[in-house]
């Protein structure tokens, strides 16, 4: 098991699921320009499953008119799970309407 970071030991309870934040963003082609996902990587302390330490997640859903679907990420590193979520925010078509 790796080392814990010293923020971990602040968590009481396994179910206070304390994590660590972190913020990207990425900007996708729409028929008017371009729309800003801001996507939040999570650091657990202990993930629900501890071979995924990481989730990212976008802030926004592409494919809305015909099913919607929430871009994300699990991974083993940030950088696995942030790309993870990269590549779902590019699967679908944005769909929604034009954010600047």
């Amino acid at each position: 098991m790796k080392d814990m970071k010293e923020w971990g030991f602040a968590q009481i309870l396994p179910t206070d699921q304390l994590a660590h934040l972190q913020y990207f963003s990425i900007k996708k082609p729409h028929a008017q320009g371009s729309v800003e996902f801001r996507i939040t990587v999570y650091e657990y302390v202990r993930p629900p499953d501890p071979a995924m330490c990481f989730f990212a997640q976008a802030d926004r859903q592409t494919n809305q008119k015909t099913a919607p679907f929430s871009p994300c990420g699990w991974g083993r590193t940030l950088v696995d799970a942030l790309t993870e979520c990269i590549r779902a925010i590019h699967r679908f078509p944005y769909e929604g309407p034009e954010t600047g």
